[in-house]
């Protein structure tokens, strides 16, 4: 029985794909601790795993520092460095009291990178984004604004990193806080065929495709083409932008399920047509089933969760990763990218995407892609693989 430490940021787009890792680890009999948020404690509970909430260390949100996310450097490495040292006494001695034969850590949650190097625990990284190295970030393609974020943060950047040495902290700059390379044993939630730039990776990236949940759902004969439109789980309230949405299919033969989020008014939308099911939260997998097409943001899980079930995408990207997705998708050709969020661009874009075949047939080939890669087992033996 080997013992595995799970880190996750307070995200479904980063905690959701590990899930069913955790399950199958947990159905071979090994112990798992998850160090997480209680939004998602039930989901971690009910794949097997030790629940250890992080809800009281973790620096609270407000509305400007949404925005911010994806976007401003400075303000990620101050979270980065201000959460690692409030978790550092609890989780220390909890690590060395569990004794785990590895941390496996996503990505942006480096905290659990740092404690791994300090403890001399081995690391494994979990990328629910495409992977990274000095080849495919560039393709990033920062805005003016990220940059100026940045350059300005610099000074408080370097501040940090030495208020993280003085707790015992041996890192030498902010790159080997968030960058992998070739030699970081690195877990990657996509196929081989969607990743960008692949034969640039070592044999240390495990390509083990989208770890979606197994979730059928009976499909109902339609009498007309159906969209689903979100815009995520985080920067997801945007007015305008749903307003414009049913504008556009108002008095058309379409049928729209849209999720605006949480913190959305609803009753800020006006009226709302009978084509339209509009929700502050939807059960995606289960809604990707029924449609013919996704207006995304393009967040990495809901991309993978679109192509898996072979929908094409209309792309809408907020920041400078979900460009990078965007571009991907586009460029093999599984989605159509909307250039403005006017009534009269989105409705073009829907047409030519749910009325022309060549998109969902792209999407059904990366879903193919997707269910071959080897999931959530394959996952699970590149963590046993790395222990022994």
């Amino acid at each position: 029985m080997s013992k595995v430490v799970f880190f996750s940021i307070p995200a479904h787009g980063h905690t959701n794909p590990t899930i069913e890792v955790v399950r199958e680890l947990t159905s071979r009999g090994h112990k798992v601790w998850y160090y997480s948020f209680e939004e998602f404690r039930e989901k971690i509970e009910g794949a097997g795993a030790n629940y250890i909430s992080c809800d009281d260390y973790i620096p609270k949100l407000r509305p400007e520092d949404e925005k911010k996310i994806g976007k401003d450097f400075s303000a990620m490495i101050e979270m980065i460095v201000d959460t690692t040292v409030a978790l550092d006494e609890k989780v220390c001695k909890e690590l060395k009291e569990i004794n785990p034969d590895c941390i496996v850590s996503d990505s942006l949650c480096c905290w659990g990178k740092l404690f791994a190097n300090k403890l001399g625990i081995t690391y494994i990284c979990s990328t629910t984004t495409f992977a990274f190295n000095q080849y495919t970030a560039p393709k990033m393609k920062q805005g003016f604004k990220e940059i100026m974020y940045m350059v300005l943060g610099m000074r408080k950047v370097n501040k940090k990193l030495e208020f993280l040495r003085s707790h015992g902290y041996d890192v030498k700059n902010f790159v080997s806080i968030i960058q992998n390379d070739n030699d970081t044993n690195t877990i990657v939630y996509t196929s081989k065929e969607f990743q960008p730039m692949i034969d640039t990776f070592s044999d240390k990236y495990y390509f083990v495709g989208p770890s979606v949940a197994d979730i059928s759902v009976e499909k109902e004969r339609k009498a007309y083409k159906k969209i689903y439109i979100s815009l995520g789980t985080v920067n997801n309230k945007n007015i305008d932008f749903y307003k414009n949405c049913i504008e556009a299919f108002k008095d058309d033969d379409i049928d729209v399920i849209m999720s605006v989020g949480n913190n959305t008014d609803i009753s800020q939308l006006g009226n709302i047509p009978e084509n339209f099911k509009v929700e502050n939260k939807v059960e995606q997998v289960k809604v990707l089933q029924e449609v013919d097409g996704f207006i995304s943001h393009c967040g990495m899980n809901s991309v993978n969760e679109s192509l898996y079930y072979g929908v094409p995408l209309i792309l809408f990207p907020q920041q400078s990763e979900q460009g990078m997705v965007c571009r991907r998708v586009a460029e093999l050709g599984a989605g159509f990218v909307l250039k403005n969020d006017k009534p009269k661009n989105i409705k073009e874009a829907v047409f030519e995407v749910i009325n022309n075949n060549k998109y969902e047939e792209n999407a059904e080939k990366l879903s193919k892609s997707f269910k071959n890669a080897g999931g959530a087992s394959k996952a699970v033996d590149a963590i046993l693989h790395l222990i022994h």
